[in-house]
């Protein structure tokens, strides 16, 4: 392994937009499909790096709740490759648990095909007492989708007599969506030149330090990672005080 750089401050939890797969393609003649499986190669290293750095979460945007409207074609590389991803995950079950990885799978799984949410499932179910790193996947997800999911399940309560509205905190609230019991992400990192979020993590995101890079996600290396670090080292955060 090699050295580990020291930062005074790490965040607890980390959001990764992996952004830029079609554009890398598209700059080397190549299908789009191609910057897809290239940047699956790249999730799997940086996951490795975090736990090695001692990240306790990080949340890759793997597939948004608005990716459905691309081509048939990429939607089902992107599936496949997902299901790669379980499969190797499942092969590799008691290396992740030495590295003490925990898996999770956040967002409308309802959508997905039969056998991905059925071996998603066992992975998570497997990995559940770990806890050096866990790994939130994000997968049909989208903040907005979230936020809904956790006011019907508010209104629900209220239709029950189980809660008054009054009686609803931000605590209440944060426990109703998916990254709930984890800490909010400290930062997100989006790759490929584009300067937003994206809908991910709405809720979440209320002060988390932002970092944009040019670098597209299939170039995203552990020194990219290690700038943006140094970058969250240097910040000064103050959560609206002084």
């Amino acid at each position: 392994m090699a050295d580990i750089p020291h930062f005074t401050v790490l965040p607890r939890h980390i959001g990764i937009i992996m952004d830029g797969n079609g554009r890398w393609a598209k700059m080397r003649g190549l299908p789009r499909t191609e910057g897809h499986r290239k940047g699956a190669e790249v999730f799997r290293d940086i996951t490795t790096y975090c736990c090695e750095l001692g990240i306790e979460v990080v949340t890759f945007y793997a597939f948004s709740t608005e990716n459905w409207r691309r081509p048939p074609e990429e939607v089902g590389v992107l599936m496949n490759l997902f299901r790669d991803f379980l499969a190797e995950t499942q092969r590799r079950e008691q290396e992740n648990e030495k590295m003490g990885f925990r898996i999770r799978f956040i967002g409308d799984m309802n959508r997905l095909p039969e056998d991905i949410r059925s071996l998603a499932a066992v992975l998570e179910a497997r990995s559940s007492s770990q806890t050096h790193t866990t790994v939130n996947v994000a997968v049909n997800y989208g903040g907005r989708q979230e936020i809904v999911r956790a006011a019907r399940a508010f209104a629900e309560k209220v239709k029950a007599g189980e809660l008054t509205p009054d009686e609803i905190s931000e605590e209440d609230f944060s426990a109703e969506i998916y990254t709930a019991f984890q800490p909010d992400p400290d930062m997100i990192i989006r790759p490929g030149g584009e300067f937003r979020l994206s809908n991910f993590m709405t809720w979440q995101s209320a002060y988390s330090e932002l970092y944009f890079t040019d670098v597209y996600w299939p170039d995203f290396t552990r020194e990219e990672l290690n700038k943006a670090l140094t970058e969250f080292d240097r910040r000064n955060r103050r959560f609206g005080g002084i």
